[in-house]
């Protein structure tokens, strides 16, 4: 723990964001629109740190016809700043697609275009974001008694570099969950990894892949690998007894409205879960009802010219997989009569999810002072703050993460640009500390 001495005036951010997705670019754009509103000496100092050599976007789930499942309204800005210059449609308008969009009618874009989006924002913010930049980890620093700021320690390259912050706003993501024991290799796949290893099996001739789960990136990897690869089976294994169509009518859609936060958040614990359960068809474990019946369609046309490429084994598990040099022998029992199949694939792809990143991980002696509810989850308070005791004075902010306390957007882009707001608005009355100085961002070095 660091103690500043007095005569120390070091270089301090209003605040660091640990991770550069939609979510900080986000709030990188709600910074960049107030600072252009209150000019140079109302301005929020800030800095982000990205791993990733360049922006990135699950890249590996951007199949060519895969589209998004949120409406292009919900984008960065336009729930928060409808007339702001980073929406999607001012990018489809430097793009010269605007038009084009308009007459295709369709609220949904091709998830290769929303990230095309995302990239552009990214692009019209990158003064504040350091690419190929990784947080090691964060110390308190003591002044009067409290932690008044705290220091990030950056690794790029060789070099270690401190900086120093008056809030931080953690959004790191979302990690690709895989089942107990189950280790991704060459021929064991996350859905995440889909793209960018398939193009090694071009001229292999791969004759099977076995797809495992019930939600909407198994079903969206099932028709890709049975369209690319015109000689091979494709098996599609789920516990349910077939694709669950996701629940997207119109009342449904209310849970992701920024006042279904507020609800959520203030609910008893009770109510909290059986909103989970009533809701949860609106985005877990479900699938496009187009893609559904398309998958159905092949089938039953398969089954007509009596070449059944497409197999799906429902109301079944994959209990086992062992890899060989060439092939992965995967073991499918059914749950109704407990009959075990065993089938050699050329590569097995669990689309089974993802968890959020530990935001406190990389907070060390910090995280102990956060509070926890029952559970051992941590306390989030309304504006997304890490509820903590007053020896912590500055702000610890968590984008994702929050399912428990702010309900089903938590790792969802439907309120990023509402609760980016939130956030800034909560670090605006708490105040900047005005009497320290303010900085250009630039680190200590160590």
């Amino acid at each position: 723990m660091s103690q500043v001495l007095p005569g120390d005036a070091p270089l301090v951010h209003d605040l660091i964001g640990i991770g550069f997705g939609p979510s900080n670019v986000a709030m990188a754009i709600a910074l960049t629109e107030h600072n252009a509103r209150v000019g140079r000496q109302e301005a929020v100092t800030a800095q982000f740190f990205e791993q990733q050599p360049r922006f990135g976007w699950h890249r590996g789930m951007l199949i060519d016809d895969a589209t998004m499942q949120v409406s292009f309204l919900k984008d960065l800005v336009t729930l928060r700043n409808p007339t702001s210059e980073f929406s999607f449609l001012s990018y489809l308008q430097g793009k010269g697609r605007l038009i084009d969009f308009v007459n295709h009618k369709n609220f949904f874009p091709l998830r290769m275009e929303f990230h095309d989006y995302f990239e552009w924002a990214a692009a019209k913010v990158d003064d504040m974001v350091s690419y190929g930049h990784e947080v090691l980890g964060v110390e308190p620093v003591v002044r009067d008694g409290g932690i008044e700021y705290l220091d990030v320690t950056v690794r790029a390259g060789e070099g270690l570099v401190v900086h120093r912050a008056r809030n931080l706003v953690i959004g790191t993501g979302l990690r690709p969950r895989m089942p107990d024991g189950v280790e991704r290799t060459e021929r064991i796949w996350h859905n995440s990894d889909l793209l960018a290893k398939v193009d090694a099996l071009e001229g292999t001739g791969p004759s099977r892949f076995i797809v495992v789960g019930a939600g909407q990136s198994a079903a969206e990897n099932v028709a890709y690998l049975h369209r690319r690869f015109p000689g091979a089976e494709v098996h599609g294994v789920f516990s349910r007894y077939g694709y669950s169509p996701a629940d997207d009518s119109n009342f449904a859609n209310r849970i992701f409205d920024p006042e279904a936060v507020d609800e959520y958040y203030s609910a008893p614990e009770d109510v909290k879960r059986k909103l989970m359960d009533y809701h949860g068809n609106t985005n877990y474990s479900v699938v496009d009802i187009d893609l559904i019946e398309d998958l159905y369609r092949r089938v039953y046309q398969e089954k007509v010219m009596g070449t059944e490429r497409l197999r799906f084994h429902n109301v079944s598990r994959l209990t086992g997989v062992a890899e060989t040099p060439d092939r992965v022998h995967a073991t499918i029992r059914s749950l109704v009569t407990g009959e075990e199949t065993v089938l050699d694939a050329d590569v097995v792809v669990f689309g089974t999810g993802y968890r959020p990143a530990d935001g406190l991980a990389l907070l060390g002696d910090v995280a102990g002072l956060c509070h926890r509810d029952e559970e051992g989850r941590v306390r989030v308070e309304r504006d997304y703050r890490v509820a903590a005791g007053p020896e912590l004075r500055c702000g610890v902010y968590l984008q994702g993460g929050t399912e428990h306390t702010h309900g089903i957007t938590s790792s969802l882009l439907s309120n990023t640009a509402i609760r980016v707001g939130e956030i800034l608005d909560s670090i605006l009355a708490r105040g900047l500390n005005p009497a320290e100085p303010l900085t250009d961002g630039i680190g200590t070095a160590r």
